[in-house]
């Protein structure tokens, strides 16, 4: 049964309402995982239980709205690494696994979809655990699973490697499957996303990419996070993709897709929970661990796309992954770009990827 969920609009929280900007947090707290009682909504681990099959109104007289997108792609499930994950899937050939960021979901390589299928490679966009069609665990959103999330997911496809394109958090996810599973990955395509080693020291050093992460710090509450993020129909959400864009823009349809996706149960709260493990494990030993794992050095071909305007991450941030990268590397500035180099300037970023891919095919 497809996992579509009915977004459900939850009421702003007093004082923290959806026109009182980004969350400013102070800093970590105690975990929020399982319920997420402000926001009304189910145990994280049940949400794939109230699937719809064609989608659900979202108010009375409303027009029905679905995670599975009509087009040329098929929308099918699989089984991997402990979970049931929704994949949008097209064409034939080699295959190229896409990676959305936050706050999107699938949808966001629609372009790209349509383009590798037509050059000859099956291009298969996955829904990352706890977002779009794909369950939502009660846990596993440390980087190390979900990064088995995505290598399981290319096994479950009954192929042996692939070439990996991920996106900001994805795009992080990307770069920890090349090192955790160094075979399965062809190539490798990160989209404003730095290494996570150049990220975790950005964060400790870089005031600038501290205050960058302005979001980032307001998830670290319990509960008023999520609630915000779904409330007023994910208005938020919406100022979050409008603010971090170039002069380009993301479309209206797209918008609104990512706003209806975030009400879907439990997915606010299932999506911000990597973005908790990354700074409440800063002083940890498992995110010490995890940062000396980085160290090793990858051995597929890498591709790395910043955009110029990206006001998320900072360029300079960005810059300099391919000092862990024992492969060709190429840098890859787009000027005017935002944060969302694959939708803000699509036929650019395409003709980039196709080219590296086509480089690397054996």
């Amino acid at each position: 049964m497809p996992l579509d969920q009915k977004p459900v609009p939850a009421p702003p929280s007093a004082g923290h309402g959806p026109d009182s900007g980004p969350d400013t947090g102070s800093g970590p707290g105690p975990s929020s995982e399982g319920v997420d009682p402000a926001a009304g909504q189910e145990p994280a681990g049940t949400a794939s239980g109230a699937a719809a099959e064609t989608g659900a109104e979202l108010e009375t007289g409303a027009e029905p709205w679905s995670i599975r997108q009509e087009g040329p792609w098929t929308h099918r499930d699989l089984a991997a690494n402990g979970a049931r994950f929704h994949i949008a899937e097209l064409g034939s050939g080699p295959l190229v696994l896409l990676v959305h960021g936050w706050p999107e979901y699938w949808w966001a390589w629609r372009h790209q979809l349509t383009a590798l299928a037509e050059a000859g490679y099956r291009a298969v966009a996955l829904d990352l655990r706890g977002i779009g069609g794909s369950d939502r665990t009660p846990r596993g959103y440390d980087p190390g699973n979900l990064a088995l999330d995505i290598t399981g997911v290319i096994r479950s496809l009954g192929e042996r490697r692939a070439h990996l394109v991920g996106h900001a958090s994805g795009g992080t996810l990307a770069w920890v499957a090349a090192v955790m599973r160094p075979s399965v990955i062809q190539s490798l395509t990160a989209v404003s996303a730095a290494h996570p080693r150049d990220l975790r020291r950005a964060l400790l050093t870089d005031r600038h990419q501290f205050a960058a992460f302005e979001h980032v710090l307001g998830f670290q509450r319990p509960w008023i996070p999520e609630r915000r993020l779904v409330a007023d129909d994910a208005a938020l959400v919406g100022r979050y993709l409008a603010a971090w864009t170039g002069p380009n823009g993301l479309d209206e349809a797209a918008v609104h897709a990512y706003r209806q996706a975030i009400r879907i149960p439990s997915t606010a709260h299932c999506s911000i929970e990597p973005y908790r493990w990354l700074l409440r494990s800063m002083a940890r030993p498992d995110g010490i661990q995890f940062a000396r794992r980085m160290k090793k050095p990858i051995t597929a071909p890498t591709l790395h796309v910043q955009g110029a305007a990206d006001p998320v991450l900072l360029s300079h941030t960005a810059l300099g992954g391919g000092e862990y990268v024992a492969a060709p590397y190429r840098w890859r500035l787009m000027p005017g770009v935002g944060h969302f180099p694959h939708e803000e300037a699509p036929e650019e970023f395409t003709a980039e990827l196709l080219d590296w891919i086509g480089r690397h095919k054996e």
